[in-house]
């Protein structure tokens, strides 16, 4: 055994949520970034900044970014009103989509989705392969995630502004919410979610729901006791028990996805040429110079 070798680390990159944050963060001041030609570039500019200060602070080895695809996925099919209070992107962010992928390809990182998936199902699978392997870090700003959490995986939220971060442990999910990883599932299903539009147990908000399952320690364990609860909440739970198992349905992030991803098609190898001559492109040579890259 080569003591001397670099520990193997991947940083799993939440896409969606590093480009929305990049765009809604620069938008509100009413200014867009773009190119001569008039392309708008406020959300790659911004991408590019939290994802190379999580780079630099983290310092992986291998990374690898997951994206929602276009289309319906088995959640929508198993619910139809899900996510459906989401408005649609802003004309500005669409084209924008794209050139973050090219921008992540010319830094040889791969952009992986999977059809009738969501980029958390992909992160969950990776996570769940890559950990019997090197430590998994994983970059977002859904709490989500944080049922990913295990001794090998730790999720990294973002916290407002540049360069904070909460990153968690089984210890410290511990230690804040008083929930282990598994857990965050059941409260989901039990309060559900505004932002992703389902609902729950009607009546049941997240004070409830936490309470719930810290004294019965999972949906199972609630149900096996109905007759220990008080009547109101008893009588909201048997009236929502359908709800309440797809709503558990939909909160589980997939572990088990066949993603075509391997250690060595996401290690970490620059070639500052290639992502220089990107930037130039995108009329945003200041960042090259920003990450340190220099042309040999």
């Amino acid at each position: 055994m080569n003591l001397n070798m670099e520990e193997e680390k991947v940083l799993l990159v939440d896409g969606m949520a590093l480009m929305f944050r990049a765009y809604y963060a620069s938008a509100v001041t009413g200014y867009i970034r773009r190119t001569k030609a008039g392309l708008p570039t406020n959300a790659v500019y911004g991408f590019m900044r939290y994802f190379w200060d999580a780079v630099q602070k983290f310092d992986p080895t291998h990374i690898v970014c997951c994206w929602d695809l276009g289309g319906k996925t088995f959640r929508a099919e198993q619910f139809a009103g899900y996510k459906g209070n989401r408005s649609e992107a802003p004309d500005d962010l669409i084209p924008q989509f794209a050139v973050i992928q090219e921008v992540m390809e010319s830094l040889n990182i791969p952009n992986i989705s999977c059809p009738g998936y969501e980029a958390d199902d992909c992160i969950g699978s990776l996570a769940s392969r890559f950990s019997k392997e090197m430590d998994v870090y994983i970059l977002t700003g859904d709490h989500d995630m944080l049922q990913l959490v295990n001794e090998r995986t730790r999720v990294i939220i973002m916290k407002k502004g540049h360069g904070n971060y909460r990153v968690y442990s089984p210890e410290s999910l511990m230690e804040e919410k008083q929930l282990t990883p598994r857990q965050i599932i059941d409260l989901k299903g039990l309060m559900g979610d505004t932002s992703d539009n389902y609902p729950g147990v009607k009546g049941i908000g997240e004070k409830t729901a936490l309470k719930l399952v810290q004294e019965f320690g999972s949906i199972e364990g609630i149900l096996a006791n109905l007759d220990s609860l008080s009547k109101s909440v008893r009588t909201k739970i048997e009236n929502d028990l359908d709800m309440l198992h797809l709503s558990k349905s939909l909160a589980e992030i997939r572990c088990d996805l066949d993603v075509v991803c391997t250690a060595d098609g996401c290690r970490l190898n620059l070639d500052p040429v290639t992502v220089i001559t990107k930037f130039e492109e995108l009329e945003m040579a200041s960042m090259s110079a920003w990450m340190g890259l220099a042309a040999n």
